[in-house]
Formats: C-alpha cells, sequence, structure tokens
C-alpha cells in the first residue's frame, strides 16, 4: 500500500509503499476513505510545540517514534463492507481509571492513531477496536473526516462553556479551519453566536459569511476596546482556537469576573498573565484537548440534524506533504482532505 510517512522530524514526508497490515486480536483493518490534514500534524512534523521561553516540548519526549504515518482524521470502510465510518483516533490504554470513565482523550498512555500509531496518510489503517468506529449514516464520507478532531474539538470546546452560549455571545479566537467549524456548531447548539477574532482580514471575512456576529483585528491597537464594544460589554466565556501568548494574553484581559478562557490551540508560548489575577477577578482557565468518544457520537448527531458544512480543499496522498506546507503558511481555507481512491 501506499502511505505519506514522517521518516525523520523537520523533513518532508516521504510516499513509501509498505505492507498492507494485518488485523489480530480486536483490530479492524479500513481501507482509508479519506483523511484530514491538521495543524497538529505540522507540529508533529516539525518534531513538537514552542513551549514559551525558548524551550521546545519535544515530540520524541513524548514517546512518539519514528518512522510514522500521519493523519488522526480518518474515514474509512472495513474490509467486506461497504459502510463508512468515521474513526475515533484519540484512544486510550482501556485499562485506566479515566479511561473506564470513558475519557480515553485523557488517557496517560494512549495509543492515539497518527501520533503513537500509524495513522490515516495511507491506503489502509489498523483500528484497534470495533467500538473506535462510528457510522457516518449519510453524512458525506469525501468531507467528513475533519469532524474526528476539528469538529469533536470545537464541539467539546462549545459544551465547555456550557449553558453560557445560549444566554450571550461569546468571543472565538481564530477564525481558521477551528473558527469556522465552531460558528456552525454554535448556532446548530442554539448559542446565540460569536465575536471572531483574527489578523487575518480574509479569515475575518470568511467567520462574517460563516455568522459571526462580528469580527476584530487582534493587531488593532484598540483590539481590547473593540471585543468589549462589541460583545456588549465583557465576555463571560471566551475560547482561544490559537493559543499563541498574544491570543491568550488579549483573551484573558477582556474576560468578566468569573469568566472561563478555554485553551484550545497549540500554537506556542508561555502562559502571559499574572498570577494573583486569576483568583482576584476569579477566573476558570481550562484546557481541552479534543473529547470523548460520547461527544463525537453526540456530533454526528448534530451533524444530520443540521446543515453544518465546512469548506473543504480536497487532495491526494501524493501531495500530502505540499499540502502540509500549504496549511503551514496558513493558505488553507478550511480543512484540507486528502482523498484515496480504491485500490485497481
Amino acid at each position: 500500500m501506499k502511505s505519506a510517512r514522517l521518516t525523520a522530524f523537520a523533513s518532508p514526508l516521504q510516499l513509501c509503499e509498505l505492507p498492507i497490515p494485518q488485523p489480530s486480536g480486536s483490530e479492524v483493518l479500513l481501507r482509508v476513505v479519506s483523511a484530514g490534514i491538521c495543524h497538529t500534524d505540522l507540529h508533529l512534523a516539525d518534531g513538537g510545540y514552542d513551549a514559551g521561553r525558548g524551550e521546545k516540548l519535544l515530540a520524541a519526549d513524548r514517546g512518539v517514534k519514528l518512522p510514522l504515518t500521519l493523519g488522526h482524521e480518518i474515514v474509512g470502510r472495513p474490509i467486506g463492507s461497504n459502510q463508512d465510518y468515521l474513526v475515533y483516533p484519540w484512544i486510550g490504554c482501556g485499562t485506566c481509571r479515566v479511561c473506564g470513565e470513558g475519557n480515553d482523550n485523557l488517557c496517560a498512555q494512549p495509543p492515539i492513531l497518527g501520533i503513537y500509531r500509524d495513522g490515516g496518510y495511507a491506503e489502509y489503517v489498523l483500528v484497534p477496536h470495533q467500538k473506535y468506529l462510528l457510522p457516518l449514516n449519510g453524512i458525506d464520507p469525501l468531507r467528513s473526516a475533519p469532524l474526528g478532531c476539528a469538529g469533536l474539538t470545537t464541539y467539546s470546546a462549545l459544551k465547555k462553556a456550557g449553558e453560557l452560549i445560549r444566554e450571550e455571545a461569546i468571543v472565538l479566537i481564530g477564525a481558521g479551519g477551528l473558527g469556522l467549524m465552531a460558528l456552525q456548531l454554535l448556532k446548530a447548539m442554539g448559542g446565540k453566536g460569536a465575536i471572531v477574532v483574527d489578523i487575518d482580514k480574509a479569515k475575518r471575512e470568511a467567520a462574517l459569511r460563516a455568522g459571526a456576529l462580528d469580527t476584530v483585528d487582534a493587531l488593532a491597537a484598540d483590539a481590547l476596546h473593540q471585543l468589549t464594544t462589541k460583545v456588549g460589554g465583557a465576555p463571560r466565556a471566551v475560547i482561544d482556537l490559537v493559543g499563541s501568548e498574544s491570543t491568550a494574553q488579549l483573551g484573558f484581559n477582556a474576560l468578566a469576573k468569573g469568566g472561563k478562557l478555554i485553551c484550545v490551540g497549540l500554537f506556542g508560548g508561555a502562559a502571559p498573565w499574572p498570577l494573583p489575577l486569576i483568583p482576584m477577578r476569579s477566573i476558570t482557565i481550562q484546557g481541552n484537548f479534543v473529547g470523548t468518544l460520547t461527544e463525537l457520537g453526540e456530533l454526528l448527531a448534530l451533524v444530520r440534524s443540521s446543515s453544518i458544512s465546512m469548506p473543504i480543499v480536497h487532495t491526494t496522498l501524493e501531495q500530502a506533504g505540499p499540502t502540509l506546507e500549504a496549511l503551514r503558511r496558513g493558505q488553507i481555507a478550511g480543512r484540507a482532505v486528502i482523498l484515496i481512491p480504491p485500490a485497481q
């Protein structure tokens, strides 16, 4: 089979020929139909994350081993089946307490597809168990791979904001693929809407077309004033889909007393806010690492009942590497998805 494989950190992907993996035990072999290209794949290809203060959180130190087939946003079809499934890739060990509670995504020893074991940038992929396969049942398999990460991540983050999303406008920082997805999910969940912050004019315009109440240029000298004015006061919920020092600072500064900053993005850096202000303003800072298997099921049900569709740029396995670099340069509007045709 063909596979776009990371063979060395900070090096281009290599298109390789590999044996088709053979399932054992509870494993299920899927023919990959489509695979999303995510910013997390860029961090893995680069070898880690910017931890701020001149430090880097290395992928190798977190247990990532090469060579590795990237790709955790996967739609596939089991061999001998005519049913397409969305894969839940955030697999846990299955034996620890958090896995027993249904929080596989928070497992300390997770064999995540595309990160700790081979993923979907290939013609075939092994999934450890049938329970991680969710039937699409009418959802387009050529457009739905990003639901396994971009969709799940934003859905879980919006749920963390609670009933507040139905009571007042929230703030979304970042109008890329995650931001556009979040806007549609917010509407489908009965939310009041969002003010969207981004440094890119074209992305702000895309956010308005996707239903944003208004936008703010994060680079404007009066960005904080604009934000609170357009929200109608200090917001009580800010979801940072970028995760840079500057976006975290803006989100923190904007929050009302008792507000919540939900950190999603992995751009990098160190926390920029003064520690005394957290208790003085009674602020909650909460991380959001994708979501649970149950939440992914909820998301698919929501997609089936709503007109949720995000901009998709289709590419091929042979162009996975160049498309990943285009994502790095900010040239992908929406989400990039690899289409893998059936073997001849």
